[in-house]
């Protein structure tokens, strides 16, 4: 199985094509098998490209611990930086299938002709507890929780993927404490976690707990759903600088629909020996 291996801000995927759709009954196998960083390759995640009906091409994203995820902006700008230096599309604005729906991507190309930076409409944040989705809930929005006798102060909203936002200005809260708001039955399909600084208006930190993957260097869907969370409670401009432990992101929100701009960058490829 020939494949590339990619990082957006330090999130590595590893990247193979399957136009035909032999691996559908096997991918999540692959997927846990190819991702483990001591018998495999080591990602977080497996990304397969695929033919599509509706768009350019098809993204299927495939957590480490063979969960499947609808969206990840991390691993849609380095599916649209794959897409275009690989000859698989040759145009600068393209149109990518993902389990949330086509996201339009606009490739910033440099006199090389290599995609230098990745613009991508990552849609709008839903704070609908039907949305997310929570049990038995409308809404959670800025509202104590009390976890494993923990108080937690927490804002939910689905930004592609189940995505709980926890500011954490005095580094009072651990990454790892994800761990159990991720899996508490308010969340019926489990949430991301993001731990969150406020720097300024236009400026704030994003450490993130990914579902199915654990503590990861940068989430990309994590960091607008961080962004538009903040927005919602009065925290922060619609433009704003995110850093997070991998490197920056720029996300803007424009009459509501998220804007991600950020680079993608390839580590090297093989042949994988099952």
């Amino acid at each position: 199985m020939n494949f590339i291996k990619m990082q957006g801000l330090g999130n590595d995927f590893i990247i193979i094509i399957d136009n035909e759709n032999v691996l559908i009954k096997t991918e999540t196998e692959i997927a846990k098998k190819i991702c483990n960083r001591r018998f495999g390759i080591g990602a977080d995640g497996l990304v397969i490209i695929r033919k599509s009906n509706i768009a350019d091409a098809k993204m299927v994203i495939i957590n480490s611990d063979g969960s499947r995820a609808n969206m990840c902006g991390n691993a849609i700008r380095c599916f649209a930086k794959y897409l275009y230096e690989y000859g698989l599309v040759e145009k600068n604005i393209i149109s990518i299938e993902t389990g949330d729906g086509i996201k339009c991507v606009e490739l910033y190309i440099n006199d090389k002709n290599k995609v230098e930076l990745v613009k991508v409409n990552m849609g709008k944040g839903s704070f609908d507890g039907k949305d997310i989705p929570l049990n038995n809930k409308n809404s959670l929005i800025n509202e104590v929780i009390k976890i494993k006798e923990k108080e937690y102060k927490l804002t939910a909203l689905l930004m592609g993927v189940p995505h709980t936002i926890l500011i954490n200005n005095n580094d009072e809260y651990d990454v790892i404490e994800g761990k159990d708001i991720e899996k508490n039955n308010l969340f019926i399909e489990g949430t991301n976690v993001n731990f969150v600084k406020v720097i300024d208006i236009n400026n704030i930190e994003v450490k993130t707990w990914e579902r199915g993957a654990g503590a990861t260097l940068a989430c990309g869907t994590g960091c607008c759903a961080s962004v538009v969370a903040l927005k919602k409670l009065g925290l922060c401009s619609n433009k704003v600088n995110v850093e997070t432990l991998g490197g920056s992101l720029a996300v803007e929100i424009i009459n509501n629909d998220v804007y991600m701009i950020g680079s993608a960058e390839f580590i090297c490829k093989g042949n994988y020996i099952d």
